[in-house]
C-alpha cells in the first residue's frame, strides 16, 4: 500500500513557536511512515520538512516557481510547477488530510481547497477564520496524528 500523504501548510514566515510546531508535526508524520506533503518553500513549510527529514521522512514540496532549486533544503522531491499561488490548489489536491500551522492568505487559500475536495483540515495554532478548519489541536503530535487517523479512514471507505 502507498504511504499516506499529510500537508503541512502554514505561513511562509514563521515564529519560533511556529517552526517548533511544523518541525513536531513533520517529525511525527515521517515516523508514521506517511509522506509530508508542502508548498516547498520557508517558514511553517521548511520546519516540517526539517523534522520529516530528520526522523528520514520523504517530503513533497510542491513549488510555485519554475526552478526545483528554490524548494527548501530538506524537501525531498521539489516538483516546479511555475504556477504561483495556483499552486495551493494542487497541494491541496495531494494531501489526504492537513495540518494548517499559523497561516495567512496562502493558507487560507489551501484550507478552502482541501474543504471543498473534503480533505480533512486540523487547525495548531491556526490564525485560520473560524470554520475554516473541522476541528483543532493543543499539540503537533496530537494534530499530526489525527491527520494520519482521518487521512487512513478515508482510504477505508469504499469509492
Amino acid at each position: 500500500m502507498r504511504p499516506l500523504r499529510i500537508g503541512i501548510i502554514g505561513s511562509g514566515v514563521a515564529t519560533a513557536r511556529e517552526a517548533d510546531l511544523a518541525r513536531a508535526a513533520g517529525a511525527t508524520v515521517a515516523r508514521a511512515g506517511a509522506i509530508v506533503v508542502c508548498g516547498g518553500m520557508g517558514g511553517v513549510m521548511q520546519a516540517a520538512s526539517e523534522g520529516a527529514a530528520d526522523e528520514g521522512g520523504t517530503v513533497v514540496g510542491i513549488l510555485p516557481g519554475s526552478d526545483a532549486a528554490g524548494a527548501a533544503s530538506a524537501v525531498t522531491i521539489p516538483i516546479p510547477t511555475g504556477l504561483g499561488e495556483a499552486r495551493n490548489v494542487l497541494v491541496a489536491r495531494a494531501s489526504e488530510a492537513v495540518v494548517a500551522i499559523a497561516g495567512e492568505w496562502g493558507t487560507l487559500s489551501e484550507a478552502a481547497f482541501c474543504r471543498k475536495f473534503g480533505i480533512p483540515v486540523i487547525g495548531l495554532a491556526s490564525r485560520l477564520p473560524e470554520g475554516v478548519t473541522d476541528e483543532t489541536a493543543d499539540g503537533a503530535v496530537e494534530a499530526a496524528e489525527r491527520a494520519l487517523e482521518l487521512a487512513a479512514g478515508r482510504r477505508a471507505r469504499p469509492a
